[in-house]
This record gives C-alpha cells, sequence and structure tokens, in this order.
C-alpha cells in the first residue's frame, strides 16, 4: 500500500509542476482525494469470466490492486488456470495466467498487491472453480476546480508582495587604522 501511495504522490507531484508552467515555478497543488473501495469477484463453471471497468469519462486515476485469489466452497481438486486480459505499454490487450490453483496443493495465492489499470477482464480458463479473486479499487481525483476564496487569497498575498519594500544592498563599513 505504501508503494501504491508514494507512486501516486509521485504522479501527483508531476502534475502540479505540470500545471504550474515551470518546473522550478512554486504554486500550491490541486486539492487531491484518494478513495479506496472493496473489490471482489467469483469465477466459476456459470461464470467463467468478469470484466472490470469504469466510466470512461471519469477524469479520475484508477487502478485495480489485486490482493488474493482463492478457492472457495465447493472446489474439486483440478487445476483452476485464472487468466488476466489487460493492456499492456502499447496499448495492446494480452492475456497473461496469474494463478494455477489446486485444493490439494495450492488453494490461495497471495497477489501483494498487483496493480492494473482498467479495463481488466478476468477469465477462468480450465478447471470449474470457484475462484475467488479480492483487491482494491483505488481512484485518485485532482480537483482542477479553484473556488473564490481562494482566488481572492491568491489575489491578496500578490498584493502583500507588491507592498514589502525591496532589500537593499548592505552598507560597507570603513576600516579604522
Amino acid at each position: 500500500m505504501a508503494a501504491g501511495a508514494a507512486a501516486a504522490l509521485a504522479f501527483l507531484t508531476q502534475e502540479s509542476r505540470s500545471r504550474a508552467g515551470a518546473v522550478g515555478a512554486l504554486r500550491v497543488p490541486a486539492p487531491v482525494t484518494m478513495d479506496s473501495f472493496f473489490f471482489g469477484c467469483e469465477l466459476s463453471v456459470h461464470t467463467r469470466s468478469f470484466t472490470f471497468k469504469v466510466e470512461e469519462e471519469d477524469d479520475a486515476e484508477h487502478v485495480l490492486a489485486l490482493t488474493m485469489l482463492c478457492l472457495t466452497e465447493g472446489a474439486k481438486d483440478e487445476c483452476n488456470v485464472v487468466e488476466v486480459v489487460a493492456r499492456n505499454h502499447d496499448h495492446q490487450e494480452i492475456a497473461v495466467p496469474v494463478a494455477n490453483l489446486k485444493l490439494s496443493c495450492q488453494p490461495m495465492l497471495s497477489l501483494d498487491d498487483f496493480q492494473l489499470q482498467p479495463p481488466v477482464t478476468f477469465r477462468l480458463k480450465s478447471g470449474s472453480g470457484p475462484v475467488r479473486i479480492t483487491g482494491r479499487h483505488q481512484i485518485v481525483t485532482i480537483s482542477n476546480d479553484v473556488s473564490e476564496e481562494e482566488e481572492s487569497e491568491e489575489e491578496g498575498s500578490e498584493e502583500e508582495e507588491a507592498e514589502l519594500c525591496p532589500i537593499l544592498p548592505a552598507k560597507k563599513q570603513r576600516s579604522r587604522p
């Protein structure tokens, strides 16, 4: 979780700098909200796939952080292969098996916050399940709205800066003989 928060803060720092117009410009970053919601789905003979997607009109950054895959009550002692279909860095759709669960030797697998960008499809490639997938849906929202109060505060601080006297150079003292 700390790694995800650090990545989000690094992203937000870059976002703040790019909005300020220059790398060295000082500017108060836009308000940020970070929400995290529990995620879970089950794959079985009846439901062989599940797609997690978000609304495209949404300006927020969405991340699906998977924590665990496990066989649940009623699972048979057979290989249950779970595959994830998502997009790679070139925005091409790829399918990757992430788990091979078997009741007698590996009934669950910890994914340690394996992070994916939606849309993501989970498929039960082989086996009958049921396989439970759990994780967190994380949403980072950067608010671009500047309230009237903040605008008046910025104007007030600019006026204060204008009223300050300029810094004068120090007077040199003559040395005594």
